[in-house]
């Protein structure tokens, strides 16, 4: 069985090998790379993007092939490589994760330090956010202001009457997801970019948003990747074990109150790392990659110990929960140069469509009529 390679481990390892692999530099001729060749669309007439499903094809690090496809439900289609259709240009380096406020799309750019910003019915571009630091995810205060985590150095703090960065939230760590809570922002953070695992403090932050400081913070197990809240408002953190197994996976229960972990369960099994923690409308049941798609109610005593979709042979990378019907969306990267797949689940894991998108579908965006 594959096991896919979550980016922010593949970006660990990328970074260890570029010195290697600038040794031959000088003595090699310029390498030469296979042209992105998207899935056929044929769409011939200008449609509407605002009731779409957006996935979010990672592309390959330092290749610039990142992109955006969009499932249109009610017509039946797909269509491919959106952002390059409505800007004559390429998306970017490692497209990491997209959010939708106001009709309009932020499209966070890991590698390429940006968010792009667009009018979500037709995909052009309305601004460019530059000045990020390997910028990862993003998350809405209001209507005016947003916090992006970054690999390194800071929280950036968008404001969204201007699409400008308003100021940064310090931190010198790596910093991951992010949740709303009352009037705070809980982030997790895994810790120094650059030092080994051994050495990382894995926290959640807990930022008060009225004042964008760091008031305290929870300790986690090592890389706290995942992040969702519960119909009790119990948040749930994944835990990776850090990208060189340093110690189990974990998923933890956390009392955002009391600001304390309430339970434990800790993943068996060598070589599975679980990722891409999601929850269903109704906050009461959990999913999770581990090979498979997992499914755990919140008031489980134990980790499932079957898969409700298994792999079969598939490298299922990302995956996400409809907001409104709890279908779940779960993509294959293949083998990380091919065109991937995304399927569409019922509950049940029965599959309902499959449909063919970019290079290394990594995650999903739903639009905000579709999140209501």
């Amino acid at each position: 069985m594959k096991i896919p390679i979550p980016l922010i481990h593949r970006y660990i390892l990328y970074t260890k090998l570029l010195l290697f692999l600038g040794l031959f530099a000088s003595c090699t001729k310029d390498p030469v790379r296979e042209v992105t060749v998207n899935p056929p669309d044929t769409t011939t007439v200008p449609v509407s993007y605002k009731n779409g499903i957006f996935i979010i094809n990672e592309g390959n690090y330092n290749w610039g092939n990142a992109s955006v496809s969009v499932i249109l439900s009610d017509k039946n289609l797909v269509i491919q490589d959106i952002f390059r259709k409505a800007n004559s240009r390429s998306l970017g380096d490692v497209a990491e994760s997209m959010k939708i406020k106001n009709n309009l799309g932020y499209l966070i750019v890991n590698n390429s330090n940006r968010i792009e910003v667009v009018t979500v019915d037709n995909f052009k571009s309305l601004t460019t956010i530059p000045g990020l630091n390997s910028p990862r995810f993003m998350e809405f205060v209001d209507s005016t202001k947003a916090y992006i985590t970054n690999l390194q150095k800071n929280i950036t703090v968008i404001d969204l009457r201007s699409n400008t960065i308003s100021k940064v939230i310090k931190t010198s760590t790596w910093t991951e997801n992010l949740l709303k809570y009352d009037r705070y922002m809980l982030v997790t953070s895994i810790g120094k970019f650059s030092d080994p695992t051994s050495d990382r403090v894995p926290v959640v932050y807990v930022i008060d948003t009225q004042t964008d400081q760091i008031t305290d913070s929870i300790l986690t197990g090592k890389e706290p990747i995942g992040m969702v809240i519960d119909k009790k408002q119990k948040v749930w953190v994944l835990c990776s074990g850090g990208y060189d197994n340093f110690e189990q996976p974990s998923l933890l229960r956390i009392n955002p109150e009391l600001r304390i972990i309430e339970k434990k369960f800790t993943f068996t099994g060598i070589g599975k790392v679980p990722s891409k923690l999601c929850i269903n409308p109704t906050g009461d049941t959990l999913y999770y990659l581990n090979g498979g798609v997992y499914m755990m109610a919140v008031s489980a005593s134990a980790l499932p110990l079957q898969s409700l979709i298994p792999s079969e042979g598939r490298l299922l990378y990302g995956l996400a929960i409809h907001p409104m019907t709890g279908h779940i969306f779960v993509s294959d990267a293949k083998d990380y140069v091919q065109n991937g797949t995304a399927y569409q689940y019922n509950h049940t894991g029965k599959l309902l469509k499959e449909f063919q998108t970019g290079r290394i579908p990594g995650s999903f965006c739903f639009s905000e009529s579709k999140s209501k």
